[in-house]
C-alpha cells in the first residue's frame, strides 16, 4: 500500500515584504522632469528649431527696443536743447543784455538836458531827452528783472542783481537832483551851474564805476552759461545720434540674421513680415539720423548766427550809446574834458580797435584816420587797416550770415560818427564852443546827432537781420522736432507686431 508523503513545511521565520509597486502618479523629486527655467538655463532648447526662432525673435526685439529708447532720450535732449537756447535762457539773456543799454542811453539824456539847458530847441530837447529817459528807466527795471529770473538759484548773480537796482535808485535821486538844480536855474547851454554839475558828476561816477560794470558782467555772465548749456545739450545730441546709429546697425544686423536662420531653415526666400520689419527698421534709423543732424545744424545757426551775434550788436551799440553820451559830457565838464576825452576812445578801441603800429601814438588823432581807411576798405580790409574789437567778432560771421554789405555799411555810418566827433573838439579846443554844442546837438544832415541816428539805424537793422536768423532756426528746429515725441513708441508698436508675425507661423508648424 502506498503511503502519501504529506509536503514539508516551511521554515517560520521573519516575513519579509513584498516591495510595493510604485504608483504611476508618484514620482520621486530627484527623478522629476526639468522644468521650463531649468532647461533654459541649461540651454537645451537651444537645440530645437522652435528654441532657436524664439531666440531670433527677442533678440530682434531687444534690439529694436534698445534703438527706440536711445531715440527718444536723443530726442528728448535735442528738444531741451531746443527750449533753452531758442525760447527760455536765450530770450532771457538777449533782453539782459538790454540792461546795459538801457543804462547807458539814460545818462546819455541826462546829459543832453544838462548841456542844453533852457535851450528847448536844441537837439531833441528838453521835454523828449527827459521822455525818453522815463522810458530807459522802466526798460532798465524790467531787463533787471529779467535778469533776477536768469540767475536762478546762483547766488552772486542774483546778489550783483540786487546790487544793480539798489544803485539805479541812487542814480536816480542824484539825477533828479541835478534836473532840479538846473530846472532853476534856468542857464543857458553850455553855461550849467557848478552845483548841478557837481550833482551830475556824482550821477555820473555811480554809472560808470558801478551800475554799467555790473550790467556788463551780468550780461557777459548769462551769455557764459547759455553758451555752456549749448554745449553740453549739443553734445548730448551728438553722443545720442552716435549710439543711434550704432543700436539701428546692431537691430539691422539682428533682423537680417533672423531672416537668413528662417531663409535657410524653411526654404523660403523671404518672410515678409521680417522684411517689412527690416525695412522699417532702416527708414526709421535714416530718418532719425537727418532729423538729428537738421537739429544740430538748426542749433548751430540759431548760436552762432542769430544769438551770438544779436548779442554782441547789442554791447555795439549799449557801449556807442555811452561813448556818443561821452561828448555831451565833455562839452558839459570843461574841467573833466580830459578824462571824457579818454573814455571815449577807450570806448572807440572796444567797438572796433585798429593797430597804429609802432610809428604812431594811439590816440584819438590816430584813430580818426584808421578807422576812416578801415570802414572804406572793408570787407577787403588787410594790412594797417584791419580791425580787432567787438565788429571784428561781428564781422567773422557777416559773410556767412549774410550780412557784409550791412556791416559795411554800417562801419561806414561808424566812420562818419567818428569824423563828426573831430569835427566837434576841433571847434571846442578853438574858442568856438558854441559852435560845438551846435554841431553836437545839430539833427539836420551832417549834425552830430543826425549822424549817430543813421549809425544806430544801421545798428537795429542789423540786429534785426540777425533775429530774424535766430528765429527761423528755432522755427525749424521746433518743426523738425514735430511728431517724434508719438513716433518712436508707435514705431516700436509697429516693429513688434511684424516680428511677432513673422516668427508666429513657422512656430505654428511645431505644434
Amino acid at each position: 500500500m502506498t503511503r502519501t508523503v504529506p509536503p514539508k513545511k516551511e521554515a517560520a521565520g521573519p516575513a519579509v515584504a513584498k516591495p510595493a509597486e510604485a504608483h504611476p502618479a508618484e514620482v520621486r523629486p530627484d527623478e522629476a522632469a526639468p522644468g521650463a527655467v531649468a532647461r533654459f538655463v541649461r540651454g537645451r532648447w537651444l537645440g530645437t528649431v522652435p528654441g532657436r526662432i524664439r531666440l531670433h525673435a527677442v533678440l530682434a526685439l531687444g534690439a529694436v527696443g534698445v534703438l527706440l529708447l536711445l531715440l527718444a532720450a536723443t530726442v528728448g535732449n535735442a528738444r531741451d536743447a531746443v527750449r533753452t537756447i531758442g525760447h527760455d535762457a536765450g530770450p532771457q539773456v538777449v533782453a539782459t543784455g538790454n540792461l546795459y543799454f538801457a543804462l547807458s542811453d539814460m545818462d546819455a539824456h541826462v546829459a543832453d538836458v544838462l548841456l542844453i539847458g533852457r535851450e528847448h530847441g536844441l537837439g531833441i530837447g528838453r521835454d523828449e531827452s527827459l521822455r525818453q529817459y522815463e522810458t530807459r528807466r522802466d526798460e532798465a527795471g524790467q531787463a533787471a528783472i529779467e535778469a533776477a529770473q536768469l540767475a536762478g538759484q546762483d547766488a552772486d548773480r542774483q546778489k550783483t542783481v540786487r546790487e544793480v537796482l539798489q544803485a539805479l535808485g541812487r542814480y536816480d535821486r542824484l539825477v533828479g537832483e541835478a534836473l532840479l538844480l538846473s530846472r532853476q536855474s534856468g542857464h543857458a547851454a553850455g553855461e550849467t551851474p557848478k552845483p548841478v554839475i557837481d550833482a551830475y558828476r556824482q550821477a555820473t561816477d555811480l554809472m560808470r564805476m558801478e551800475l554799467l560794470p555790473r550790467a556788463y558782467n551780468l550780461t557777459l555772465d548769462s551769455g557764459a552759461t547759455v553758451r555752456q548749456e549749448y554745449e553740453e545739450k549739443r553734445g548730448a545730441v551728438q553722443a545720442g545720434r552716435a549710439w543711434v546709429v550704432l543700436a539701428g546697425v546692431a537691430a539691422l544686423a539682428v533682423l537680417l540674421a533672423a531672416q537668413l536662420y528662417l531663409a535657410r531653415t524653411f526654404r523660403r526666400a523671404v518672410n515678409p513680415a521680417l522684411a517689412l520689419a527690416t525695412a522699417g527698421t532702416l527708414l526709421l534709423l535714416g530718418a532719425a539720423v537727418g532729423m538729428l543732424n537738421g537739429q544740430l545744424d538748426h542749433l548751430r545757426k540759431a548760436k552762432e548766427d542769430g544769438f551770438d551775434s544779436v548779442l554782441t550788436l547789442s554791447r555795439i551799440r549799449a557801449i556807442s550809446h555811452s561813448a556818443f553820451a561821452d561828448e555831451s559830457r565833455y562839452l558839459l565838464d570843461p574841467e573833466r574834458a580830459d578824462t571824457y576825452e579818454q573814455n571815449f576812445l577807450d570806448k572807440a578801441l572796444a567797438i572796433a580797435y585798429v593797430d597804429p603800429g609802432e610809428s604812431r601814438p594811439l590816440n584819438l588823432d590816430t584813430y580818426y584816420a584808421l578807422i576812416g581807411r578801415t570802414a572804406a576798405e572793408y570787407p577787403s580790409a588787410s594790412g594797417d587797416t584791419r580791425f580787432l574789437g567787438l565788429f571784428a567778432t561781428e564781422a567773422a560771421k557777416a559773410d556767412e550770415a549774410g550780412a557784409e554789405p550791412r556791416l559795411a555799411a554800417v562801419l561806414r555810418a561808424y566812420a562818419r560818427v567818428m569824423d563828426g566827433d573831430r569835427r566837434m573838439r576841433e571847434l571846442a579846443t578853438g574858442d568856438r564852443r558854441d559852435e560845438a554844442i551846435a554841431l553836437r546837438m545839430r539833427r539836420e544832415s551832417g549834425g552830430a546827432i543826425a549822424e549817430f541816428e543813421r549809425y544806430d539805424a544801421g545798428l537795429v537793422g542789423l540786429a534785426t537781420l540777425h533775429r530774424q536768423r535766430f528765429q527761423d532756426a528755432i522755427g525749424s528746429a521746433d518743426g523738425g522736432l514735430r511728431g517724434w515725441g508719438a513716433l518712436p513708441p508707435a514705431a516700436g508698436a509697429v516693429l513688434a507686431a511684424l516680428i511677432l508675425a513673422g516668427v508666429r507661423p513657422r512656430l505654428a508648424e511645431f505644434r
